[in-house]
């Protein structure tokens, strides 16, 4: 089958993504946009035989992690982002019968003690900037009253009040998730007038996002998980060596996922000014966000890689066609997949004889040139010794027919 006609068999395919996670356990607690869905991890995951050493270097929300617990296998995952390191861990740890408890009476008095601040309490709230556009009076200080009263607790106790309340500001916000990348609904006129109804809707919002995660929390997970802070490029090195390797690295698509996360980070105090979220993105393979825009302008590459002749090509039409923000869209492009070399070889000692490896990947255009990183994923694969290295197409990604998500599968030699 040509990639043309396999292309064109594929839809868009939802339960591959994270709409497959809502309502699944813990894979529904906090949305990374985008996030491959737990279905298509245990699929992928599905022919290893028990107790295997799964590694995701990508953690992300940490699905592959935990899926790989919830079937007895040994998750381990590293990311570069500590609000994803807590979350990770967060979701991977089994929670005794008598810390739900404790946590059912904390969640009422986090709710008694949020109803006793009157609207003039002065309360901490994140320097998130333009914060007004993100939630109306009521409602904001309705999450500043949580906040306030989650900080009296600590320990795991404080950790699943935090996924409530990550959830709920989200859930009472004017973001929208209805494309790939976040974006605000409109807001209604009265949004700038302190509305009672709105603190109680986000209140109520908080109780029932804590009844769920509760319930989901309750369930002891097979295997074990472990999710460590580290660079992909280089820190896979305190890892146990993987028997499979399965993961969705960051897309060549300019999306920070930075920005989707800002008001997680925010309120639970990852980020304080603007520039950080900047300086993190700028150490994330392929981010975007801030002066990570501005040091591509001088950025220089370390090391030569397998594509360089192929990305040439590419990358001057890019180059050539993108006006003012050609050169520079070019310079990130070379720079992901130069990064993407350092981190297979990285992985590649990491990975033990035998093993395999799944890299969940989509295209990208850049003024209607295709940047194939699947492509080129699979090049360096196989100039890595890999064999086996195949790429299979998953589903077509959104309504550019041109953009599509496939699989890049190979094996190290035993």
């Amino acid at each position: 089958m040509t990639e043309l006609v396999e292309r064109a068999a594929h839809s868009r395919n939802e339960h591959m993504t994270f709409r497959a996670n809502m309502g699944v356990g813990r894979h529904g607690w906090l949305r990374l946009t985008p996030a491959y869905g737990v279905r298509l991890v245990r699929d992928r995951m599905s022919h290893m035989p028990n107790g295997s050493i799964i590694t995701d270097p990508f953690s992300g929300t940490g699905t592959t992690p935990l899926a790989a617990a919830e079937l007895g296998h040994r998750g381990q995952s590293v990311d570069i982002n500590p609000f994803l390191v807590w979350l990770g861990t967060v979701k991977t740890t089994n929670y005794p019968e008598d810390t739900l408890v404790a946590l059912a009476d904390a969640v009422t008095s986090v709710l008694d003690g949020a109803r006793a601040h009157d609207e003039d309490a002065d309360l901490w709230q994140p320097s998130l900037f333009r914060i007004e556009k993100w939630w109306s009076p009521g409602a904001l200080h309705a999450l500043k009253a949580l906040r306030n009263e989650i900080d009296r607790f600590d320990g795991q106790i404080r950790d699943l009040l935090e996924i409530g309340l990550c959830r709920s500001l989200i859930s009472c916000s004017n973001a929208a998730f209805n494309h790939q990348s976040m974006s605000f609904k409109e807001a209604p006129a009265e949004q700038a007038l302190f509305v009672v109804d709105d603190l109680d809707k986000a209140l109520d919002t908080y109780a029932t996002e804590m009844a769920t995660i509760i319930e989901s929390a309750r369930f002891d997970l097979a295997g074990t998980a472990v999710v460590r802070q580290g660079d992909s490029r280089t820190g896979l090195d305190g890892l146990e060596p993987a028997d499979f390797v399965l993961t969705s690295p960051p897309y060549v698509n300019r999306m920070s996922y930075i920005r989707e996360l800002r008001p997680y980070m925010y309120w639970l105090r990852y980020l304080d000014v603007a520039g950080d979220a900047g300086e993190l993105d700028w150490r994330a393979i392929g981010g975007t966000w801030g002066t990570a825009t501005s040091k591509l302008n001088t950025w220089k590459p370390d090391v030569g890689t397998p594509v360089d002749g192929a990305m040439k090509v590419v990358c001057e039409k890019i180059a050539a066609d993108g006006g003012k923000n050609g050169p520079l869209l070019a310079s990130y492009v070379h720079k992901y997949h130069h990064d993407m070399w350092l981190h297979f070889q990285s992985v590649t000692k990491h990975l033990k004889p035998g093993g395999s490896v799944s890299y969940i990947v989509g295209n990208s255009t850049f003024y209607k040139h295709e940047v194939p990183a699947h492509t080129w994923y699979a090049v360096m694969l196989r100039e890595l010794g890999y064999s086996d290295v195949k790429v299979e197409t998953i589903r077509k990604r959104n309504s550019n027919k041109a953009l599509f998500e496939y699989d890049v599968t190979g094996t190290k030699p035993a």
